[in-house]
């Protein structure tokens, strides 16, 4: 009796390790798994929120310096002072009402208010954008892009606009033509949005219609309703200060890193293959508006080189997460071309007065960028379309997918409209309420004097004043 009682005691001490050693067999893979997920999310979110800060430095100081060196001497604080103010003024919106009508689910054109004064918006995840970071953070990233989008815009009426008109044209432009924009491309069940249920997909990596075609298009319409700076074009109207837009250009360029390789929204090789294309597609594009300028009239300027490079950049950014390096390098090339002939050949022939070519590059080079990623985009880099088997999709015409073009042109043609009879809108109601332009008078004494009371630089007699 005893040698069986202690046989059954030992076999239930044999069964109880057994157990234990299969539960913690089992329980190694699980934490292993739980470990490397937690560090893929903190991954992750630090290349996001890094991604984030860079893209806001494209505004200020990037933007700012490279607008505010381009215009004369007399305007360069009240042109730094749109783009620095729009850091505040569209953060409030962006906080208030703007995230969510462009990530909420409405209707597919815009979003409902479930994330009004960013209700909801924490540390969890939301799978639908980025399932490796906090909502939070996918919130500040996307924030950073609607603070650069309108203060593109100002370069199209710089020396002549009212700052409050400024001011009020902002808020209402967020709201009318970038939110349901950026709802259409990026938001889940968005007419353009190929990837979340859109009716007609639309390949846009990081804003080539969302931010560039509205920005570059509504600057037209401004310049044209607005009409030209006084003297123009017969008065001297030279950048005052290249050295400023070169180190805003050097700055831009930089940042760009974190609009589009950010825009993969995670540390993996998607961010590579996007950092990679916004690069070379950067240089090729300095590379031809140079060659072409120095063709055209025998001097490579220092002007046309940045300008290139800001053109090579707008052209690749809805490519940037679709395309091969090879693939970028043309887009590039084409990109400096189309934008140099639209700014020395089109704009002079036509005789609008967009101040500082917001339209000539943005517009044109964002609408050539959307068109060629229906052309080159690949699942070979980007195999985030799936069918139902799990076999990726083809993206663009090199894949054999040519129809991707049409939706292509769709798209960046929404983008033309909404922009063109929403600025149209916008300037009217402003024109009425507070005025768009400055007097003739303050124009001349320039803005920086008459509008802020300051001037850049009072001590320093040896710029002539124009």
């Amino acid at each position: 009796m005893a040698k069986y009682r202690l046989r059954m005691i030992t076999r239930l001490l044999l069964s109880t390790l057994l157990a234990a050693f299969a539960a913690a067999a089992q329980s190694v893979p699980m934490a292993t798994e739980a470990a490397v997920k937690a560090a893929q999310s903190s991954a992750d979110n630090a290349w996001v929120l890094v991604s984030s800060a860079l893209v806001l430095m494209m505004t200020g100081p990037g933007l700012a310096l490279f607008y505010g060196g381009l215009v004369r001497r007399k305007n360069v604080l009240a042109t730094m002072m749109q783009s620095f103010i729009l850091m505040a003024l569209v953060t409030v919106l962006w906080t208030i009402f703007g995230y969510s009508l462009a990530f909420g689910e409405g209707s597919s054109f815009i979003g409902d208010l479930r994330y009004l004064m960013l209700n909801g918006v924490g540390a969890a995840p939301n799978s639908d954008y980025a399932a490796t970071i906090p909502q939070l953070t996918f919130m500040v990233f996307q924030m950073m892009f609607a603070i650069i989008t309108p203060a593109l815009i100002s370069g199209a009426f710089a020396e002549r606009m009212k700052f409050s008109a400024m001011l009020l044209f902002t808020t209402l432009w967020l709201a009318i033509v970038y939110l349901p924009m950026a709802h259409m491309v990026w938001g889940k069940g968005g007419l353009l949005n190929a990837f979340l249920g859109g009716a007609i997909p639309c390949f846009d990596f990081a804003g080539g219609t969302v931010v560039h075609i509205t920005s570059g298009v509504s600057a037209l319409v401004c310049a044209l309703y607005m009409g030209k700076r006084t003297g123009y074009p017969s008065l001297d109207m030279k950048p005052h200060n290249l050295v400023l837009s070169v180190i805003g250009a050097c700055m831009l360029w930089v940042g760009w890193f974190g609009f589009n390789a950010g825009s993969a929204l995670g540390a993996g090789p998607l961010a590579t293959s996007a950092f990679v294309s916004t690069h070379i597609g950067a240089a090729a594009a300095t590379l031809a508006w140079m060659l072409a300028e120095w063709i055209m009239t025998g001097k490579p300027t220092v002007l046309g080189a940045i300008s290139g490079a800001v053109a090579g950049l707008v052209a690749i950014t809805p490519a940037a997460g679709f395309v091969t390096p090879t693939a970028a390098l043309m887009i590039g090339l084409a990109g400096g071309l189309i934008c140099f002939a639209m700014v020395t050949m089109v704009k002079v022939k036509l005789g609008y007065d967009d101040s500082l070519d917001a339209f000539g590059v943005h517009g044109a080079g964002g609408t050539l960028g959307a068109i060629l990623t229906g052309v080159f985009a690949t699942n070979a880099v980007n195999d985030a379309l799936k069918d139902a088997a799990g076999k990726p999709l083809p993206l663009g015409l090199v894949d054999g997918n040519g129809g991707q073009v049409m939706n292509q042109l769709i798209g960046a043609g929404i983008a033309w409209a909404l922009a063109i009879v929403g600025t149209l809108v916008i300037l009217k109601v402003v024109d009425l309420t507070v005025g768009l332009r400055v007097p003739e008078s303050e124009e001349q004494t320039g803005l920086d004097l008459s509008l802020h009371g300051e001037e850049a630089y009072p001590m320093d007699l040896s710029f002539e004043k124009n």
